[in-house]
């Protein structure tokens, strides 16, 4: 029986297409019908002589070829440079690529690819494309694998050639958009000269993009955007699109605050924040929060994304539309730093998802004083987006039409889509990096060509001028009364005091503030309810069947919190969230695998054994009004720490909390560590309750996977910025979540938490040490009378349980153990209270880390000015190296640790380790 291919009734000339295309890729993608099919077609082209035109059946699908080739690589013949020549040709865009001569430009096809027309001939046909192709815009979208989204862009840019008209007042507000951004730089240049202020010279189009792209979103219902951006500019954002006033801008340039009414260190004034409130007329109104951004290049993306999230969870209907993200990227910046990919990574994620951020990359074509040859090995600096399967927009830089158009459509793609989308504005810059760098020493020709560029607002109103549009005087009148109003402006500023303007934030912080305090606060939860959590919380509904051995850690659970004892640190924390959730504190807890939790201990997502559906014991406490939320984060710490950064700077109720797989790996962190979490509140007044769980502690692990770096954290504190803690009972870190949690203070919290301690015997707390206690920053030790001390070890984690294990063996009765549970902010009242029970005593700091690390460095002068004379070391020798990876090294070095600070074990004895 012959075997017959299911074609359509009306023949998709694109589906053919596509189907042809497959073949050639891999001729066992198609079925056996089409193979046949396309196997005769191709031997009938190949027989048929040189030149000779293709068969008259074939011309259709040749027609349809090219229609598909100008879409996918029609970018390559796109006029984007302001400072090249445009491309003219390319070889793979050639109609005899296709088949086709000059002969051929007269015949008319069916164009059922365009949906706009039925027909047209072979020239009408090349017209559409180059006319939207080819032009001052090159998109790439075809590489999205959804069919939908192409045929909708499509049916966005063929129609209108990608060049819709614009009407005079349209054309009218891109003018006065231009001025305002000329004149902003130019008075500044001549008010300030050479002082650093990052112009936007060169890439004035940005200042109409966004005015049309957040007037857009507006229109679409957004009404919050959460803007990141570096420094190229960014006065001028908040000059022309956030409307702040000139004269608070002219201030930091004057630097005339009245320094007894600063608050904190302050930053530059290109990386201050900024709130605003946008009237956009029948558009609807809009706030507009720029977030602070230190120097380091796209560090502020993820803590974009963060915020956006947390915005948009706090509020009722359209969440995702209402609260869009937008970032604006350095060409350089965009495809050389890796936290972008980690950003772009976030954006479909369950955890991270903030539907689509709007990317505008402001492309100098040039880093620094380096060129894109130097910089990527990529054809274009936004190469790395293709990753999402998103589209990417390539518009000439003085083309503020094209890009005013670009900026409505990638508005109307996010809405319609949740997905990112990529605006590549490619332009210069007029002067150097900053205004007192000289780019004539690298880039001389590229200069010429610069320096001989008119500005751009005078280009576009010649071209309005020539059109009859607008009077050439109006655009002279325009810069004039900007001019004007910036002088006033500036006279007013000049020689003067001027307010330091109090930075506007977010609301909901009402009743919180920065200044932390030992000053109780009671954290503890009654025995009667939390029996009532853990009945809750470790018993499964009858139709889940967890995994048997789940059922045996849960049944553990419930029993120690029945029997008032043996309570370990994942059956504390369980306790602490659902304590929290019930008293409605939502929680967030994001990390790598931390929904099982790296050591198999935390287990808060259970999974049925057969049918794989998750069960969330956490949200299912009677009465719960808050919710908690967990997910396994992608493999990146400095993408998903920026982001819980963002997220708790913006949330200030509940609990947000971040977990390294190890404590180590918060090295890849480090940035966001030092630039926004220790630094933030002093630089701008931001503050932030974000918990960081540290797993700490030596184990035989090797270099990397052991040492959360405390000494960093300790070297970071000043000024009562961060809380870093080393808590050695379930109870402590029970306290000490809540305490983060109800304290009226917002402060960072970093935890070095245990990977040993979660299961050791001894590390276990009572019910009544969750009922009646609260977190204790230093421990002191009651099994040794002070009198009767000779020895005082002080230590801190997890060698707190070697060294009274070493103390027992050897039978030793005059050794006091003291534990440091709190190192920031120092407990020094506490600590000296304990310490002056002991006045005769030898002191002696005991720590498994390296000498050059831990908190001996940090101790070291506080415990001497306690006892008066520098107190003695036990731990390991200086290294380069925070542990060795040999396990019978490591060993002896944590039974010297033992015998140094407590005394050798009896000979024939085992080892501690």
């Amino acid at each position: 029986m012959v075997e017959t291919m299911n074609i359509p009734e009306t023949l998709n000339l694109d589906f053919l297409d596509t189907q042809y295309r497959r073949y050639r890729d891999d001729p066992r993608s198609v079925t056996r019908e089409w193979r046949v099919f396309f196997n005769g077609f191709d031997i009938g082209q190949q027989s048929r002589p040189a030149g000779d035109l293709p068969p008259q059946d074939a011309a259709p699908a040749r027609v349809a070829e090219l229609i598909h080739r100008y879409r996918d690589i029609g970018h390559l013949l796109a006029c984007m440079d302001p400072l090249g020549a445009c491309p003219i040709s390319h070889p793979l865009l050639a109609p005899n690529e296709f088949g086709f001569t000059t002969a051929d430009l007269g015949r008319v096809f069916a164009t059922p690819q365009f949906g706009f027309i039925e027909q047209a001939s072979l020239e009408e046909i090349l017209g559409i494309l180059k006319q939207t192709y080819c032009r001052s815009i090159g998109a790439e979208y075809m590489h999205l694998q959804d069919p939908d989204e192409r045929a909708w862009l499509q049916k966005q840019m063929e129609p209108v050639r990608n060049r819709p008209r614009l009407d005079a007042s349209e054309r009218r507000r891109i003018l006065e958009m231009l001025v305002r951004s000329a004149m902003f730089e130019q008075v500044l240049n001549k008010k300030y000269q050479a002082v650093t202020r990052f112009s936007l010279e060169g890439g004035d189009a940005l200042i109409p993009t966004l005015d049309a792209l957040l007037r857009r979103l507006a229109r679409l219902g957004g009404r919050e955007v959460i803007l990141g951006m570096a420094h190229r500019g960014r006065l001028n954002v908040q000059a022309n699109i956030l409307n702040r006033p000139y004269e608070e801008i002219f201030g930091e340039f004057e630097s005339c605050y009245d320094a007894g009414h600063l608050t904190g260190h302050g930053d530059v004034k290109y990386h201050n924040g900024y709130l605003a409130d946008i009237d956009w007329g029948a558009d609807g109104p809009m706030q507009i929060m720029l977030v602070n951004n230190p120097s380091h290049l796209e560090a502020v993306d993820p803590v974009v994304e963060g915020v956006t999230r947390a915005r948009q969870q706090m509020r009722d209907g359209d969440k995702l539309n209402q609260v869009v993200a937008l970032l604006i990227h350095g060409d350089a910046a965009f495809a050389g730093q890796g936290i972008v990919a980690e950003t772009l990574n976030m954006s479909q994620l369950e955890g991270y998802h903030t539907g689509g951020t709007i990317h505008i990359v402001l492309n100098n074509q040039i880093g620094y004083t380096t060129l894109p040859d130097d910089a990527r090995s990529t054809r274009y600096a936004t190469d790395v987006a293709k990753m999402l399967m998103v589209p990417i927009f390539h518009v000439h830089g003085e083309d503020p039409e094209a890009l005013v158009h670009v900026a409505r459509l990638a508005a109307e793609y996010r809405n319609a889509f949740s997905k990112d989308v990529i605006i590549d504005l490619v332009c210069y810059r007029r002067y150097g990096h900053n205004e007192g760098d000289e780019p004539y020493f690298t880039q001389p020709q590229m200069y010429d060509r610069i320096k001989s560029r008119p500005s751009l607002h005078a280009l576009y109103a010649q071209a309005l001028a020539e059109e009859g549009e607008l009077p050439a005087q109006e655009a002279s009148a325009m810069a004039e009364a900007v001019a004007r109003e910036m002088e006033t402006a500036y006279e007013e500023v000049h020689g003067s005091v001027c307010p330091f303007p109090e930075p506007r934030f977010f609301d909901g912080w009402d009743g919180f503030h920065g200044r932390f305090s030992y000053d109780f606060i009671d954290t503890a939860v009654s025995e009667e309810t939390l029996k009532a959590l853990a009945r809750k919380i470790n018993n499964m509904p009858r139709d889940f069947q967890p995994h048997n051995k789940i059922k045996m850690l849960l049944s553990r659970r419930m029993q120690a919190v029945e029997e008032g004892q043996g309570i370990d640190w994942s059956n504390a924390e369980a306790l602490a969230f659902a304590s929290l959730l019930q008293e409605g504190h939502p929680i967030r807890l994001s990390g790598q695998d931390s929904a099982r939790g790296t050591f198999s201990q935390r287990h808060s997502v259970l999974f049925d054994r057969k049918s794989g559906r998750p069960y969330v014991p956490l949200n299912t406490l009677d009465g719960q009004t808050a919710e908690y939320q967990v997910y396994n984060s992608l493999l990146a710490e400095a993408g998903v720490l920026g982001f819980e950064y963002g997220y708790a700077m913006t949330q200030p109720n509940g609990l947000i909390l971040w977990e390294a797989q190890f404590g180590d790996f918060a090295n890849n962190a480090q940035a966001i560590i030092d630039l926004f979490i220790a630094s933030g509140e002093t630089k701008w007044q931001r503050l932030c309750g974000l918990t960081l769980l540290l797993p700490h502690g030596w184990e035989g692990l090797g270099p990397e996977h052991s040492s959360a770096r405390l000494e960093r954290f300790l070297m970071l504190c000043a000024e009562d910025n961060l809380q870093v803690c080393n808590p050695t009972t379930p109870a402590q870190y029970f306290h000490l979540l809540r305490r983060q949690t109800l304290a009226a203070f917002r402060k960072p919290l970093v935890v070095m938490t245990p990977k040993s301690l979660l299961r050791h015997p001894q590390a276990v707390s009572t019910l009544t040490d969750l009922s009646k206690a609260v977190f204790v920053p230093v421990i002191g030790d009651d099994s040794v009378a002070p009198g009767k001390a000779a020895r005082v070890l002080l230590c801190s984690g997890k060698i707190y349980y070697q060294l009274v294990d070493r103390r027992r063996e050897i039978d030793r009765k005059d050794i006091a153990i003291i534990r440091v549970e709190q190192f920031y902010p120092f407990p020094e009242d506490a600590l000296q209270a304990v310490l002056a029970g002991y006045p005769d005593a030898e002191f002696v700091w005991v720590q498994e880390e390296p000498e050059n690390m831990g908190a001996w460095q940090f101790m070291r002068p506080r415990l001497a000015g306690f006892i008066n004379r520098d107190p003695a070391y036990v731990g390991r020798a200086a290294a380069a190296s925070p542990a060795t990876g040999f396990p019978e090294i490591y060993r002896q070095q944590q039974r010297v640790i033992s015998d140094e600070a407590v005394g050798p074990l009896a000979e024939g004895k085992g080892m501690v380790g």
